[in-house]
């Protein structure tokens, strides 16, 4: 049975939309295809039809992983205390517990630069959020402070993401939101 062009790319979509979750979720590496292209009700061997090698898809759902967080921040950095919502919400239970959902700098990214194979996506999603923060800074050093703030939020995520103890997690994201927030006040 043929299938129109519209359906196609509707399937090619889906593809790209759940292995996004997945590998964000679960790993690129702990993501295969067989299990992937299973999930949407799929062959195996469908899969070629749409891309070229797992590479291809990994970039395509990083892609699409930042156009997501794209979205979200947007959201974030056009309220009245832009960083403050943009630390909460990277510091909050809701981002630890769905990385699926969230921002694919300490999921997918690392994992890809552990490869050896860094992304110019991973640059797009780092630059646009080092944007936003600094255009929120009333500092002389905002560029460089913007490079700290991010870097300190991605680093206190993946800490309590790998933190076994709630109360070590909460800690965590305590005492940076904080941090954080103190640092801009005294700008």
């Amino acid at each position: 049975m043929r299938y129109s062009q519209g359906h196609k790319a509707q399937t090619h979509k889906r593809i790209i939309e759940e292995a996004s979750g997945l590998f964000r979720r679960d790993g690129i590496g702990a993501t295969g295809l067989q299990p992937l292209m299973k999930s949407l009700g799929l062959t195996h061997g469908g899969f070629y039809a749409h891309f070229s090698s797992k590479t291809e898809l990994v970039e395509k759902a990083l892609q699409h992983a930042a156009g997501e967080v794209d979205t979200l921040c947007d959201e974030l950095f056009s309220q009245p205390q832009p960083l403050n919502a943009f630390i909460d919400t990277y510091l909050s239970e809701w981002h630890v517990t769905s990385p699926h959902e969230g921002c694919p700098i300490p999921t997918m990214s690392a994992e890809v630069a552990q490869q050896g194979c860094p992304s110019a996506t991973t640059d797009y999603v780092i630059n646009a959020r080092l944007k936003q923060i600094e255009a929120t800074l009333q500092e002389p050093d905002a560029q460089e402070q913007s490079i700290v703030i991010f870097a300190t939020l991605v680093g206190a995520l993946v800490l309590s993401r790998g933190a076994q103890s709630d109360a070590l997690r909460e800690k965590i994201l305590a005492v940076t939101r904080n941090a954080l927030k103190q640092s801009d006040q005294q700008a």
